[in-house]
């Protein structure tokens, strides 16, 4: 599959964990949860250091949420990537995607290798924001600016 069609199949779920969504109501991550919400999405938020954000229980662990869900968002430092997507396997998760807008974002290579080597369908990159429908003019905008340079999945 394409980039792109990743990128649909995912957004085409109804039930994604966030891992590594913030308790502060303030983060960046909080606000791409609060618009999965807005979106329709069942998001189930994952941080081993909150019980809950914005009102929805909070789990651990992946492998903790009942029902499971159908994908993961990693919005975790790369170095936890690694055992996100070891969770995500061991919890018959089969899509993930590793946010990044600057800098790594969540992308380890590692943890690439290892979607790639069992059976996990993995997005290396982008922001959800831009492939949201009725996405806002700033993430639309970001969208434009990677179509002309030449870096927009498609």
């Amino acid at each position: 599959m394409t980039t792109r069609e990743l990128i649909n199949d995912f957004l085409g779920q109804k039930r994604l964990a966030i891992v590594g969504v913030s308790r502060n109501a303030r983060d960046f991550s909080t606000a791409l949860f609060r618009e999965f919400l807005k979106q329709g999405y069942d998001a189930v938020p994952v941080n081993p250091s909150a019980s809950s954000v914005e009102g929805r229980p909070c789990f651990s662990h992946v492998q903790d949420i009942s029902p499971p869900v159908e994908g993961v968002l990693l919005m975790t430092p790369p170095a936890l990537s690694q055992q996100v997507v070891r969770d995500c396997a061991a919890a018959g998760i089969r899509r993930v995607w590793m946010y990044r807008a600057l800098g790594d974002g969540a992308i380890h290579p590692g943890a690439v290798q290892f979607c790639k080597e069992n059976g996990i369908e993995v997005i290396e990159g982008f922001c959800p924001f831009m492939f949201f429908k009725n996405a806002t003019f700033l993430h639309r905008l970001h969208g434009v600016f990677m179509k002309v340079a030449g870096t927009y999945p498609v």
